[in-house]
Formats: structure tokens, C-alpha cells, sequence
């Protein structure tokens, strides 16, 4: 978006900018980790509320240069679609497999593959924005109702949009944004600085582990953790 100023053009990035963004990490990273094609609708709801919807909901706040929280709701059929090609991906035998999205395992490797996707996003801000964010530990849900959530006491003017996501089989999901109202205008041309390191090369250094890890520990703990974060949201 471009405005006119005393003659000169203002470029002036906006909400709509930072989804885009936002949008385009969540595509290529889920892209890159399955192997697969992902996309997006072209078309953006405006909406007032966020929410967590069955049947795997995962939410991540950040703050810094702005504030804000990221939700995906995942079908069930989209999140076993993603989940088998990225496990497969990293090695894993399909025989090994989880059968059932209320499995920790499922919910481990999507709070993952959501912590790459935030992780990629930050690191686009910082180039892109010029400005930093930082992000809690994303929270991720196996649910049969749903939680609104709310952060508009964080907020002073606060925006929410909504995109629909396709996998490889049209399985949906979908992305939920909350931001403060803010713009980012350039005062001057200046060349973005460059990533430290290429989604190819933070997967395959982090993935491999992390999906290994993921498949193997916290099968006890995640139940308590889930509980406890059910308890929190009044559920």
C-alpha cells in the first residue's frame, strides 16, 4: 500500500503485509517439512474474535516490535496428512505411525512444525520490518469444543484476519491473526539483510531431531501439560 506525501511516495506496510508474511512461512515451511504442496486462499476474513476449533488447535503469542497471537485450527484429516508425510520425510517407517490425531505424538510434531513456522516468521520480520518479535513456546490441543481467546487487554487497537489453507489432498486448515493496528513506513531505500540460515538448512539441521525426539519422549508429561492448559482456558 502507497500513500501520497508532499510529493513523494511513502510505501507503508500494513496488517494485510505482515499476514501475507506470515502466510508465506506457513506454506513454505509446512511445504519443506512434508514434501508436499501447500497453499492458501487468496481472499482474507476479517473477523473479531480468535479461536481454538476441533480438532487440533495451536496457539503462539509474541511481542516486541508488536504483539500479537497466531492460532491454527487443523482437521483432523489435514493434521495425520501432515504429520505422516513429515514423519515419513524425516525417515520414520509408516508402520511406526501414530493412527489417531489425539495421539501426543501427533500433537508433539505439529507444536513443532508450529514453532518452525513462528521461527520463520520472526527471522522474515527482522529482514523485512526491520524490528524484532519474540514468541512464547506454542501451545498445541486436541479438542472437541471450542476455546476463544481472547488478547485484546494486550491490545490497543486490535485486528484479526482469517486464511484458509489447502493441503496436497484439500485436507483444510486454517490460520487465525491478532495484531495490534500497526504501520511500518519507509523512510529510505535500504537493502534488507540477508537470513542467517535457509529454511532448507534450519530443517535439516533441527528437524531430523526434533522429529526423532518428538516420537520418542513426552508421551507421559504431554497428558498433565494438556490438562493443565485445559484448566487455564476454563475447559
Amino acid at each position: 500500500m502507497s500513500i501520497q506525501n508532499a510529493g513523494e511516495q511513502e510505501t507503508v506496510y500494513g496488517t494485510e503485509e505482515i499476514l501475507l508474511s506470515l502466510c508465506d512461512s506457513v506454506s513454505k515451511v509446512l511445504a519443506v517439512a512434508t514434501q508436499t504442496r501447500i497453499h492458501y486462499s487468496s481472499m482474507v476474513q476479517r473477523i473479531h474474535k480468535t479461536c481454538l476449533k476441533p480438532d487440533i488447535g495451536c496457539f503462539v503469542l509474541f511481542d516486541g516490535g508488536f504483539s500479537g497471537l497466531v492460532v491454527i485450527n487443523f482437521s483432523a484429516p489435514a493434521a495425520m496428512e501432515l504429520y505422516e508425510h513429515y514423519m515419513l520425510n524425516m525417515g520414520m517407517s509408516k508402520s511406526g505411525l501414530a493412527s489417531s490425531y489425539t495421539s501426543d505424538e501427533v500433537s508433539n510434531v505439529m507444536g513443532e512444525l508450529m514453532n518452525q513456522i513462528v521461527g520463520d516468521f520472526t527471522r522474515k520480520v527482522s529482514r523485512d520490518f526491520q524490528t524484532h518479535i519474540s514468541q512464547n513456546q506454542p501451545k498445541m490441543l486436541a479438542l472437541n469444543k471450542q476455546v476463544i481467546l481472547s488478547v485484546d487487554t494486550n491490545l490497543d487497537q486490535p485486528e484479526a484476519r482469517r486464511v484458509t489453507f489447502f493441503t496436497a489432498q484439500n485436507n483444510i486448515f486454517y490460520l487465525e491473526l491478532a495484531i495490534d493496528r500497526t504501520e511500518f513506513i519507509r523512510l529510505r531505500d535500504a537493502a534488507p539483510s540477508e537470513d542467517a540460515a535457509s529454511p532448507d538448512d534450519v530443517f535439516e539441521q533441527a528437524g531430523r531431531a526434533a522429529a526423532q525426539a518428538d516420537a520418542a519422549s513426552e508421551a507421559e508429561s504431554g497428558g498433565d501439560e494438556q490438562e493443565d492448559l485445559l484448566k487455564s482456558l476454563g475447559m
